[in-house]
């Protein structure tokens, strides 16, 4: 049974202090979402670091059970389930630059149905934990995977309907975090303007044992859910 549920409409984004031992899944509203997502330690110094993330556990997505890892090496969460076996962390979140495309949009004019890219959502949920632009960093992109164009250059495209409206990922809170995430669409995206909304539904997880498959991955995974295990103690 969940603690809360929460519905956050594609374009929008959301924020919220959860507490260690929780299970947050993300459950995707529509087909090709795309769920930016930072992630905060206890003291919000500590926050997600994406390169450490992937380089101690020799990847380069996320996906299950690898923990997602702090500037200190410490796991803030990790990834005890999921729909699917790649979730993009490699090109970051859109900015305004991205929606460029779909023409000029404003609050003003468009009211609720102003095209916010994902930066500008991410730093108005910020903001509202004395947090700003300066604390932005690397993302990671639930339900979005890319790979490798036919371009010459060999450069990066977003693969689309990788992801259906009801994929899932379920992460498991090993320390205090903050989780904010908008539901704007990924920067690489050349679909029409429509991004799809994201279900958060909150829960208490079950006491960790021995053979835990997120333990048991790499030896770095173990040592940064130790250091989280000793910070949440």
């Amino acid at each position: 049974m969940s603690d809360f549920t929460h519905e956050v409409p594609g374009g929008a984004a959301w924020s919220f202090p959860i507490r260690a031992g929780r299970l947050v899944t993300l459950t995707a509203l529509g087909d090709d979402a795309c769920v930016s997502t930072l992630l905060f330690g206890p003291d919000r110094l500590d926050r997600l670091n994406v390169p450490d993330t992937l380089k101690a556990q020799m990847s380069a997505c996320i996906k299950a059970p690898m923990v997602l890892m702090s500037d200190r090496g410490v796991a803030l969460a990790s990834v005890v389930s999921s729909s699917l076996d790649w979730h993009d962390c490699l090109t970051g979140f859109g900015s305004d630059a991205h929606l460029a495309r779909f023409g000029p949009s404003s609050y003003a004019v468009d009211r609720n149905d102003w095209k916010r890219s994902a930066r500008t959502g991410l730093v108005s949920e910020l903001t509202k934990h004395g947090l700003g632009e300066a604390d932005l960093h690397g993302s990671v992109n639930f339900f979005s995977k890319v790979g490798i164009t036919d371009d010459p250059h060999g450069t990066l495209g977003l693969l689309t309907g990788v992801s259906h409206e009801g994929d899932t990922v379920t992460l498991r809170t090993e320390v205090d975090v903050l989780l904010v995430l908008a539901t704007a669409p990924h920067p690489l995206s050349t679909t029409p303007y429509a991004p799809a909304g994201v279900r958060i539904d909150v829960a208490i997880a079950e006491p960790v044992t021995s053979d835990d498959p997120s333990w048991q991955f790499r030896d770095e995974s173990a040592r940064a859910l130790e250091q989280a295990r000793r910070l949440a103690a």
